[in-house]
């Protein structure tokens, strides 16, 4: 079995795929997600390379990718130095993926189907890739890693 030509994605209340629907121009995928450059590897002072993203990604009604909104919040040292309040930078990108989400016309959260894109912002990559994993065909969503496999029915893995 291959990786179908459009992934589910479930829409799961209040869990990592709950930014996820239809809208006036076709479906998105919300989220914020910590990420490290691609070619970063951890070693002292990784606390200023792990940065904090809102992503917004727009795909047609067929789930061809259409645009992305991304947006650094700051770091994770920035993060743990004012961890709480409407100043930390999780509340701050929180709150703008919100303003995001409210922008779409028309949105109601539903589960999406989209292809596979790929992409990269800052260093970052991000998208829908797809690959093979033990043997099994397997999509990942990046920077997010939430894994989707047989039997393609939207549920993820972390």
């Amino acid at each position: 079995m291959a990786v179908p030509h459009v992934v589910p994605i479930a829409y799961e209340p209040r869990h990592r795929t709950d930014a996820v629907g239809h809208y006036e121009e076709g479906q998105f995928l919300g989220s914020v997600t910590y990420a490290f450059p691609e070619d970063y590897r951890p070693d002292d002072g990784w606390e200023e390379h792990k940065r904090l993203f809102t992503v917004l990604h727009t795909f047609d009604a067929q789930g061809r990718h259409r645009d992305s909104e991304i947006w650094c919040a700051g770091t994770w040292a920035e993060q743990q130095r004012a961890p709480h309040g409407p100043e930390s930078i999780l509340s701050q990108a929180q709150a703008h993926l919100a303003k995001l989400l409210r922008s779409l016309p028309r949105r109601r959260y539903t589960d999406i189907a989209v292809q596979p894109f790929r992409l990269t912002r800052d260093g970052v990559l991000f998208g829908l890739l797809t690959g093979e994993d033990e043997g099994e065909p397997w999509a990942e969503l990046y920077p997010d890693r939430l894994g989707f496999g047989p039997p393609w029915d939207g549920s993820y893995d972390t």
